[in-house]
């Protein structure tokens, strides 16, 4: 670098370069002016001064001067490897990757420049590239122990394990002594484990195995030598072997739920569906009790043949389970229970046990057959456990009792107000949720959990800004946007997009699910400095495993809802795009001069404010931050300059940038009814027939008896009909293949959509949903008939649709929306209003008699406290303040 400088200029080169990689930046900009002063025209030192610009946060200078001197100096390799830094520092890989193979034209044997270029090659999975450089690395410096390692990873990554474990066994050949020093023990051991994870997965099973036992002494981790040599046992179907060894596993750890399904998997007593016969029941039965004499503190010991227990069998291992958890007092017991609910035999039990256990409680002060009497709070837990069973079952007035009756019991336990919020919550009252959370809240002030369940519950009731106020007293100096944001805080932005969507703010809507898809691309650029770090460290099982989490990384559940709900927004303003600016013009050409003055002086004072605000607050975030540890004042946070997103609703096609996210959700959510049900409604928008049709093909696949399948095969097939005759080739060829494959669908045979329809209903006619699509539909293709459909709907003779008590609330919201807005029938949507009002008391939506809507105030105005009390327990107590004071007395 710099050989083309007289030797003064060439050491001031060379100050640069070491300015720049100590973090120098002024001292290397001192240096490059100084030669650039003599030699304007150095390409190397140009582009030198360009990266070290870069680093100040002056970009658009910094591309400049790398431009200039790369233009000046196209045949150094320096130029072009800057350059590809400069790409890399603004994640734009691929272009990095083009100029890191135009540097290495000139300088091929460049070690830095193959090394760059390999971590770039792995963060974008080119992984025949991968291998290919990690193996020139190798043959330039094969005695550094890295580059071996990274040639293996290379081909494991690139599904080759046979050619990774052959280097891995060649590099284990260069090594002087297979005992490595004590500082390299760990590491050692690791790339050992790493290579029989890599026999293991090419199906070397026996070989892996021989090799795990003659290394094992080298390995520290001995736990993962178990486990390792577990799994290849059972791989192996050396069963008696592995039983003995998950028995030391259990001796280690006893509450690890997959040492004791490895352990049934071994005794041949193992099932994927969870059904066992009689015979295998027993003998689960007599290996858990030998068990649990064993490990008589382990609490999986006695909750596992929870699960396969039936009968009076089970009954007596649940209540020896519940009570001793009951007497201690642990709120998570209903958790804990939860995944015995899909059985309603088990449910039945349940609940039976704990009426007894309360009504044994309340009489003798003891549980049924035995003399000790339990303490007071037993029967309090008691109560909650009972409450939170209830309110799973739908019965929300008998879980209220039972809440309430714990909460006059022990008005001081947090937890009970808790699950009462949320009981108001599965009833349908959100506020009244909302308000028992910040009661909850008020309790204990410091615990976070509590403040983030009460701004989840505020969110759900769309009392945004009450949510903001209470998320921001658990942030860093009050910084509650920019804060939750760093802390990549998802859940709070996904209710928070949910709300404002509710509310038809799109824009904020938008820019709250736009930020979680955020959050996923810094996850995927995290990934990068492992690319070195792991190999450096010798964490190769680890560092394979998160590539691989990191290519199903758009498959989580938060980055499909925060998709899924852009893809709605956009959706949304396809349907009802915003104002242009015409039409704005238009409505004020209609004003008055006067009118037209003042409106545009109250949007420059609106703008001006606002303004101002971000840039205080950006400054009382920086006074607040103060200095740095160095002494330097911190950099001052960015301004949001479009707080509320009403740029990103300024797109010229909506339905162009919701296809963006619902390419990523059919690559990683394929699986997902949504998904397609979302790729329909914007491939009917886009007017994309055969895409349209893909949808339909793979909801069927998924699930032909839902609902909205229905809705979107008769939708589909509806429109096909209605549209005009093909004239050209390819809509000829079109229809046809449209022809060739209604033939083929069992929905529709040689049926015309109204008898499909038809079908459907009488398929389903004990639902409500179902039956709901299917009336839906009928108006659709027959609009002449709503008289009907709307008797279909809400005709319930004979029991059709299904037994009212098991309706659900959000369905029940969905037929009154259909009733509303698609059918068009006010006088039906009233007349179902009223219906569920008394099936639901306790919902907001439909003013039930006992929800908090319906208390107002004199005014009119509907009031904050719901019904029976509200937040209070206590007739005389009115406010939150007033029973902190009661209970601070209590505990005085």
């Amino acid at each position: 670098m710099g050989a083309s400088l007289p030797p003064k200029e060439a050491n001031l080169f060379k100050l640069i370069v070491k300015s720049y990689e100590t973090k120098q930046y002024k001292k290397g900009l001192k240096a490059a002016d100084a030669i650039l002063k003599k030699f304007p025209d150095h390409g190397e030192t140009l582009s030198m001064k360009g990266l070290t610009l870069n680093c100040m946060d002056r970009k658009s200078e910094a591309y400049d001067l790398v431009r200039r001197g790369l233009k000046n100096d196209l045949k150094s390799h320096v130029c072009w490897h800057v350059y590809g830094l400069l790409y890399r520092s603004d994640r734009e890989y691929r272009e990095a990757i083009k100029c890191y193979r135009n540097a290495l034209r000139i300088d091929p044997d460049n070690i830095e420049i193959l090394r760059d270029l390999s971590l770039l090659q792995a963060q974008m999975r080119d992984l025949s590239g991968f291998v290919e450089t990690r193996q020139q690395l190798l043959t330039l410096k094969p005695n550094h122990r890295m580059n071996w390692i990274g040639f293996a990873v290379s081909h494991h990554l690139n599904y080759n394990g046979s050619k990774a474990v052959e280097i891995l066994e060649a590099y284990e050949g260069t090594l002087e002594d297979d005992h490595p020093p004590d500082n390299e023990r760990c590491e050692h051991g690791e790339m050992l484990l790493y290579k029989v994870s890599l026999l293991e997965e090419c199906g070397l099973f026996e070989r892996a195995l021989e090799e795990l036992q003659k290394k094992e002494s080298r390995i520290v981790d001995k736990l993962a030598v178990k486990e390792q040599q577990v799994s290849l046992l059972v791989k192996l179907n050396r069963l008696e072997e592995g039983e003995k060894i998950y028995r030391v596993l259990l001796s280690m750890n006893p509450d690890n739920y997959r040492y004791y399904t490895g352990l049934q998997k071994c005794v041949g007593l193992s099932s994927e569906n969870g059904q066992y016969s009689s015979d295998e029941i027993q003998k689960l039965d007599a290996l858990y009790k030998s068990l649990r004499e064993q490990y008589t503190w382990s609490s999986a010991v006695k909750r596992i043949p929870l699960d396969f227990l039936q009968g009076e069998q089970f009954r007596e291992a649940a209540d020896n389970y519940i009570r001793p958890l009951l007497t201690k007092g642990v709120p998570s017991l209903f958790s804990d229970l939860c995944p015995l609910y899909e059985h309603p035999g088990k449910v039945d039990i349940i609940e039976q046990l704990i009426l007894e256990l309360e009504n044994s409680i309340k009489t003798t002060g003891g549980y049924p057959g035995r003399s000790e009497k339990e303490p007071p709070s037993t029967l309090l837990w008691t109560l909650f456990l009972l409450a939170q069973h209830y309110d799973r079952r739908g019965q929300y007035e008998t879980a209220l009792a039972k809440i309430d009756e714990a909460i006059e019991h022990t008005p001081t336990v947090i937890d009970l107000y808790l699950v009462k919020g949320r009981i108001m919550k599965h009833a349908g009252d959100l506020a009244a949720a909302a308000a028992l959370a910040d009661e909850a809240r008020c309790m204990d002030l410091a615990d976070r959990f509590i403040n983030s369940e009460c701004v989840k519950r505020m969110l759900q009731a769309d009392q945004v800004g009450l949510a903001e106020k209470t998320a921001v007293l658990f942030t860093k100096d009050g910084d509650q946007h920019n804060n939750l944001h760093d802390m990549q805080c998802m859940w709070y932005e996904l209710a928070s997009g949910d709300s404002y969507f509710r509310q038809g703010d799109l824009g904020r809507s938008l820019k709250k699910f736009l930020a979680v898809e955020k959050h996923y691309a810094d996850m995927t650029e995290d990934q990068f400095d492992f690319h070195s770090y792991c190999l450096r460290k010798m964490t190769l099982r680890a560092y394979v495993e998160m590539l691989r989490f990191q290519d199903r990384l758009h498959s989580h559940s938060y980055f499909h809802k925060a998709a899924a709900g852009a893809i709605r927004c956009y959706i949304k303003l396809y349907d009802s795009p915003s104002k242009s600016a015409d039409e704005e013009d238009d409505e004020m050409s209609k004003l008055l001069p006067a009118q037209k003055k003042k409106l545009r002086q109250k949007q420059r004072k609106a703008e001006a404010r606002a303004k101002k605000e971000a840039e205080d607050k950006n400054e009382e975030e920086t006074t607040a931050s103060g200095a740095s540890k160095s002494g330097k004042r911190q950099p001052a946070k960015p301004v949001d300059t479009d707080p509320s997103g009403v740029k990103l609703l300024q797109v010229e096609d909506p339905l162009l940038e919701a296809t963006k996210y619902l390419k990523l959700l059919q690559k990683s959510s394929s699986e997902s009814l949504e998904t397609h049900l979302l790729s329909f409604e914007l491939s009917m928008r886009r007017k994309k027939i055969l895409l349209a049709y893909q949808a339909v093909k793979h909801l069927l696949r998924l699930d032909a008896d839902s609902p909205d399948t229905h809705r979107c095969l008769i939708r589909f097939f509806h429109k096909v009909d209605s549209m005009p005759a093909p004239v050209t080739d390819s809509e000829k060829l079109v229809w046809s293949v449209l022809g060739a494959e209604r033939a083929t669908l069992s929905q529709l045979h040689e049926n015309s959509l109204t008898e499909a329809n038809n079908s459907f209903l009488e398929k389903h006619k004990d639902s409500l949903m179902h039956r709901a699509a299917a009336a839906e539909m009928s108006f659709l293709l027959e609009p002449s008939k709503k008289s009907e459909v709307i008797k279909l709907i809400e005709d319930t003779a004979n029991g059709a649709p299904g037994p009212v008590k098991q309706w659900r609330l959000k369905d029940c919201v969905a037929v009154h929306k259909l009733l509303g807005t698609v059918l068009g029938d006010s006088d039906a949507a009233s007349r179902w209003k009223i219906r569920c009002a008394e099936l639901f008391p306790f919902s907001c939506y439909f003013e039930g008699s006992r929800s908090s809507i319906m208390t107002k105030s004199v005014d009119g105005k509907i009031s904050d406290t719901p019904v029976n009390g509200g937040l209070g327990h206590h007739k005389d107590s009115n406010s939150v303040n007033g029973k902190l004071e009661t209970f601070k007395d209590l505990i005085i």
